[in-house]
């Protein structure tokens, strides 16, 4: 019988605990257990089943992720963020295309970059970009790199229908590509977010395609906002650090007594209601997280389309479920006191972690001002939300 994606991610989450320390040392994934992850189709659970994909529903996602980052949240981005990509990317290219680069190409896996500072000129048969991009998590195991880019021709920028810069993702592979040593962070090491740069490098017509582009998927799961999926997966990440954050706090209330004092951690008034407010915030956030995905999901399979107020509420739901993790986890670390600015303490990787990821774009504050926008009738365009 085979497992399911979450039995899968369970199984392997002692496996990705037991590299822990060598992910954060080496700022990647250790090469083998990128290959095992890769092998267990981790990278492909939300590739499109007609290139041999999961096309994992999206409730399901949720739940893998949040096992993953229970185990290791560098771990558990790289894959949320290269599966996402795959999921994105294969159905607005080719089918053939999309097949040399998710299916001929064995433990795939395309890095990309998510501003357009590339330059791309069109040539014969294709276009010549050049750049240097960054913020490309794991792409020292990826097969290929995403060079995004606007279009120049003439020495002025070429526009979309829309009248906006046109904004085109280049497919090359990761051996045309040059991989800058640039991820020296506190946090979230191990996802290896280096940069890559390409020079002059021709890039055929067929393995480009505009970040506009229709897919040619009609499943529910390609009919979500994609920046909303990539959220999900973010959110569930950090409840699932958080929830490990706590029961390691927990361990430690249980057996540390602070200096000048007397009693256990754990029998102090203070700590038992910082335990209460953690616990408080973790499953609130899940549960408001869950039933998001959960109403949008309903939408989405029995309509196949979204509505503003369903992307409303999830994208809300995605960016203060990441926020009250932090804030659970920044209890934690307070009430840990010195024990948890120790390397080899976990509940310091966690604080570093979640503080990297409240600085990513999901996370962003503003988007409580955008909701609330929404919700009082003023108008906001729906590819924010």
């Amino acid at each position: 019988m085979t497992s399911s994606p979450l039995d899968t991610a369970r199984k392997l989450a002692p496996l990705i605990q037991s590299h822990a320390d060598a992910i954060e040392e080496a700022r990647e994934l250790p090469r083998p257990l990128f290959e095992v992850l890769a092998d267990a189709g981790l990278y492909q659970l939300v590739l499109p089943r007609s290139l041999g994909g999961q096309e994992l529903d999206l409730p399901t996602y949720l739940l893998v992720m949040e096992e993953l980052g229970k185990a290791d949240a560098s771990t558990a981005w790289t894959i949320n963020q290269g599966g996402l990509f795959g999921a994105f990317a294969s159905p607005r290219l080719p089918r053939e295309v999309a097949r040399e680069i998710w299916v001929d190409t064995p433990r795939s896996v395309v890095s990309n970059t998510p501003a357009p500072v590339a330059r791309s000129v069109p040539v014969a048969g294709g276009y010549r970009v050049t750049g240097k991009m960054g913020f490309s998590t794991g792409c020292r195991h990826a097969s290929w790199v995403a060079a995004y880019a606007q279009v120049y021709v003439d020495g002025k920028q070429r526009l979309e229908k829309t009248g906006l810069p046109e904004a085109r993702y280049h497919m090359v592979p990761v051996a045309q590509a040059r991989i800058l040593d640039t991820w020296h962070v506190n946090g979230m090491r191990g996802t290896g977010t280096n940069h890559f740069e390409v020079a002059d490098l021709f890039v055929p017509e067929e393995r480009t395609f505009l970040r506009t582009a229709p897919s040619q998927e009609n499943g529910p799961l390609f009919q979500i906002l994609h920046a909303l999926l990539y959220g999900v997966g973010d959110a569930a990440i950090a409840l699932g650090m958080a929830r490990v954050c706590l029961q390691t706090f927990s361990e430690l209330a249980g057996s540390k007594t602070p200096r000048s004092m007397q009693a256990l951690l754990r029998d102090q008034s203070m700590i038992q209601v910082n335990i209460g407010q953690c616990e408080a915030a973790i499953r609130s956030a899940r549960a408001y997280l869950v039933e998001a995905v959960g109403d949008i999901w309903r939408d989405v399979t029995s309509t196949g389309a979204t509505t503003q107020d369903r992307r409303a509420e999830l994208r809300l739901a995605v960016t203060h479920s990441i926020r009250l993790a932090c804030q659970a986890v920044d209890i934690i670390y307070n009430a840990a006191g010195a024990s948890a600015v120790l390397k080899s303490n976990l509940i310091q990787r966690h604080f570093q972690d979640m503080h990297v990821m409240t600085q990513h774009v999901q996370a962003r504050l503003s988007y409580y001002e955008m909701v609330g926008k929404h919700w009082l009738g003023l108008p906001v365009s729906p590819i924010d939300l």
